[in-house]
């Protein structure tokens, strides 16, 4: 009965449907006799038992990682934090030297410890059962300790994700409500800023590292608010470039890093988006032959973005469109007299710590604008900057 069921069952089916039952990822740690660090990511740890106490994962029985804590005397199991993707995969990816460029410290076993991971549980092997193409490891807790009380990563549809739930979304619109104070303390500026242009003026705050919202906009009359991008955008590049230019390099490197494929041409244009805001305080993007309605793909991945129920499949599809956008990000300065067709206008805003974590976006502009026009309307632009700032200060 079992051999048939198993002649029967489509290896790529299974994957499929048993992929859309989410798992937590943990990183198995242990250090081999030679002083070895080794590492191991898996998406099968479970409780198991309170007496004893044990706790269990399952490795593939090709791991050769696995064969080597095999002979380790204690092994400590890592509950990752939805921030860790980068560690986690830098560590499935090396064969060797896994810990090099991750922080991390030791539990009371000796055994790595991830900087930021939820948890940490120190265990000694206690059993091991075969299982099909995998083993089930069997491991007795030791010691054990929550470090850093975050949502999990967790792997779900073949893709990396967090559980964000409705009470931390709450949290987080508390948390952006000084931006919203600062928008609106300067919401006539604004508004005369789209009227005087012509345009939708648009302020915008980082939530975290991975989400920018819309705190106040205003659209000259006669234009389409439905043209424009969602109220809650990912901060997925080019989004954001206003906001990461002024962070460090290894925050600069994981913002370019989650556009997926992100070839060296694409990586070159970001990084000079970047330089570009530093020195000029401004950044354009320029609309193809087709016009605005290359925006189009972007507008709609926002707004699956701004449902708030993606799945991982859903998160990569977006991240997707947003990369195969055909606007031109290549950052250059105008000439007075050439003509331009603007896609966006965006300045950095400090806030009320000097921190660049706003955003003001001018969209839906004229075309066929003069660059003399167009520093006019920069020139305009950086006075509301000045506004925004002062209300932030106050």
């Amino acid at each position: 009965m079992s051999d048939t069921a198993t002649r029967h069952i489509d290896q790529k089916l299974f994957k499929e449907v048993t992929g859309h039952y989410p798992t937590g990822v943990a990183v198995v740690t242990g250090r081999a006799a030679d002083g070895e660090l080794l590492a191991l990511v898996v998406g099968t740890f479970s409780s198991v038992s309170l007496a004893p106490p044990l706790v269990s994962f399952m490795p593939m029985k090709t791991s050769r990682t696995y064969e080597r804590m095999r002979e380790c005397t204690s092994l400590c199991i890592n509950i990752v934090g939805g921030a860790q993707e980068r560690e986690v995969m830098t560590i499935a990816q090396r064969w060797e030297k896994k810990f090099d460029g991750i922080e991390w410290f030791p539990s009371p076993s000796g055994d790595p410890v991830l900087a930021d991971s939820v948890a940490w549980i120190d265990t000694k092997p206690y059993r091991t059962v075969e299982a099909g193409d995998h083993w089930i490891a069997l491991c007795e807790v030791t010691a054990m300790a929550v470090t850093n009380p975050v949502t999990p990563l967790i792997f779900f549809q073949g893709g990396y994700g967090s559980f964000v739930c409705t009470s931390l979304m709450a949290r987080m619109d508390h948390e952006i409500l000084p931006a919203i104070h600062m928008a609106h303390s300067a919401r006539a500026d604004v508004e005369g800023l789209a009227s005087r242009i012509g345009c939708e003026a648009s302020v915008l705050t980082a939530i975290s590292s991975d989400e920018m919202a819309v705190v106040l906009s205003a659209t000259a009359p006669g234009l389409n608010r439905e043209s424009s991008l969602a109220q809650r955008v990912p901060m997925v590049p080019p989004i954001g470039d206003t906001y990461v230019f002024n962070l460090p390099s290894h925050e600069q490197d994981r913002w370019i890093a989650k556009l997926r494929n992100c070839d060296d041409e694409q990586a070159a244009v970001l990084r000079g988006r970047l330089d570009f805001v530093r020195q000029h305080g401004y950044l354009a993007s320029f609309l193809p032959s087709e016009g605005a309605s290359a925006y189009a793909e972007m507008r709609e991945a926002t707004r699956t973005f701004e449902s708030g129920r993606m799945t991982p499949a859903q998160e990569r599809q977006v991240r997707e469109s947003i990369r195969q956008s055909r606007i031109d990000y290549r950052a250059r300065t105008f000439a007075d007299d050439e003509k331009y067709d603007v896609g966006s206008l965006v300045l950095p805003v400090r806030d009320h710590r000097g921190t660049y974590s706003l955003t003001l976006r001018l969209a839906h502009l004229p075309q066929r604008i003069s660059g003399s026009e167009i520093a006019g309307w920069l020139s305009d632009a950086r006075s509301v900057v000045r506004v925004l700032e002062k209300a932030g200060m106050s």
